[in-house]
């Protein structure tokens, strides 16, 4: 009986010692590359340069990929070893684009997420030398970078040369 009241005694006294009132709890650390299974780095050698600088939730993230894996045919297998070959070959940069336009689909209309996969089926239709082309063309165009936030430049009043007409006094007082 002491030793349930104990861990809520500690729960509280955790609580109340953190600057924000919640409870402190370490960040789970994610194995490192030379943590992981034998089938694990198996499957996710395209991520092995990587796999120690990344964040703790992106390395769960694969490794469910990697838990999944074997359950997948052998045509879905070599799908999900191409898409990390080029994930891995993309810059931080391009990485965070291809997120954001993920999230950005996620939050569309099913209106236009059917009208992005129609537009994918017809692509898709087309001959490989005409995707070829489209691609060629597509890298060759500069990707449009989201505009820098506005800064509000406060303008200083500037003088008149010539003061303002003078403002009859029961147009001063009038609300505007």
């Amino acid at each position: 009986m002491a030793r349930p009241r104990f861990g809520f005694i500690l729960a509280v006294a955790l609580s109340l010692v953190s600057p924000l009132g919640h409870a402190v709890v370490p960040p789970l650390s994610q194995p490192s590359w030379a943590e992981l299974t034998t089938e694990h780095r198996r499957v996710l050698a395209p991520l092995s340069a990587e796999w120690d600088k990344m964040e703790g939730f992106r390395r769960v993230k694969w490794l469910g990929v990697a838990q999944r894996y074997q359950g997948l045919s052998s045509d879905e297998q070599a799908r999900v070893q191409q898409r990390m070959i080029d994930w891995a070959k993309l810059t931080p940069d391009e990485r965070k684009r291809a997120r954001d336009k993920y999230k950005s689909m996620q939050k569309a209309s099913p209106e236009k997420k059917e009208e992005v996969k129609l537009k994918w089926q017809e692509y898709k239709e087309l001959p490989e030398s005409e995707q070829t082309r489209l691609k060629t063309e597509a890298s060759r165009k500069p990707t449009p970078q989201p505009a820098p936030p506005k800064q509000s430049v406060a303008k200083e009043p500037t003088v008149a040369s010539n003061p303002p007409p003078a403002i009859a006094p029961s147009a001063q007082t009038a609300p505007r």
